[in-house]
């Protein structure tokens, strides 16, 4: 009875010790910071498959970007992904004939810390992006089209600073190494796809063929409630395969609204003062 009753008292001890440290154990959470922006800007076109003029005119965009926490290298990963969708209408130099251009890309990107600071925070990284789009010259009857397809390994360079409440972000991503669909010169897409003569329209991709380069800067303005995030995207592409040059260059500005949230398990989470922010 006394072993018992020793036995029912420890048991009871440690039950209650890690009762209550379980009650005091912060829970496995992932914070998301992500946004949605709209972009109004200037592009230029380039596509000598279609015509030896350059076309400039107006480009719309929609973007999500999502940040977030990870459980990967010590939980000091981040994770992001980016989602666009570009159309744009240009002219000629004469205004004599159009060009329409449409594009959907989407894009993930882990960033680990090099540098942090309390104000400053420098992340190195890279991942994949996967692009589908095309230009349509309206003067052409032949050919009046352009597929642009591709999908990369990049590589990412990110910098926040905080200063006075407002977070400033900086971010430059470029492809390495990849694939992309270009036509031979003269070949057709009826010949393409119709009559299934797909040859050397698959190519490598690297710096000897493509060149890209993504410039995203963002001001974060908290206003009562809700945060404005206002900023620059710039996008640059170029390819030359086939005796052929495809060129696209847009600068827009944007703008949205940016919010973080929190994914995590289990059903009851009453305080969450010790969450860490993995955006500001």
């Amino acid at each position: 009875m006394k072993k018992g009753a020793i036995i029912l008292t420890i048991w009871f001890s440690v039950a209650s010790l890690l009762w209550s440290q379980a009650e005091t154990l912060p829970v496995s959470v992932r914070p998301v910071n992500q946004s949605t922006l709209a972009g109004v800007g200037k592009i230029i076109l380039n596509d000598t498959y279609l015509s030896p003029l350059q076309y400039d005119g107006i480009t719309f965009t929609l973007l999500h970007d999502r940040l977030n926490g990870s459980r990967y290298a010590n939980a000091r990963l981040l994770l992001q992904q980016q989602c666009k969708i570009q159309v744009a209408t240009t002219k000629n130099p004469t205004s004599s004939a159009s060009e329409y251009y449409g594009e959907l890309d989407y894009r993930i990107s882990g960033f680990y810390p090099l540098l942090q600071q309390s104000r400053f925070r420098l992340l190195a990284g890279g991942g994949w992006e996967a692009s589908l789009g095309g230009i349509y010259n309206m003067r052409n009857s032949n050919n009046p089209g352009s597929l642009k397809a591709s999908t990369n390994l990049n590589l990412s360079l990110m910098a926040f600073y905080s200063w006075r409440g407002i977070t400033f972000r900086w971010q430059l991503g470029t492809p390495f190494i990849g694939l992309f669909f270009s036509p031979e010169y003269g070949h057709s897409y009826y010949e393409i796809f119709t009559l299934g003569n797909s040859r050397q329209t698959l190519h490598f991709a690297s710096f000897h063929n493509q060149q890209a380069l993504r410039n995203y800067f963002t001001v974060d303005l908290p206003i009562r409630n809700v945060t404005l995030r206002a900023g620059y995207l710039g996008d640059y592409y170029r390819t030359d395969q086939n005796q052929l040059v495809t060129r696209v260059l847009s600068h827009q500005f944007v703008l949205g609204l940016a919010f973080e949230s929190l994914y995590f398990g289990g059903t009851r989470v009453r305080d969450n003062r010790w969450l860490e922010s993995v955006y500001y």
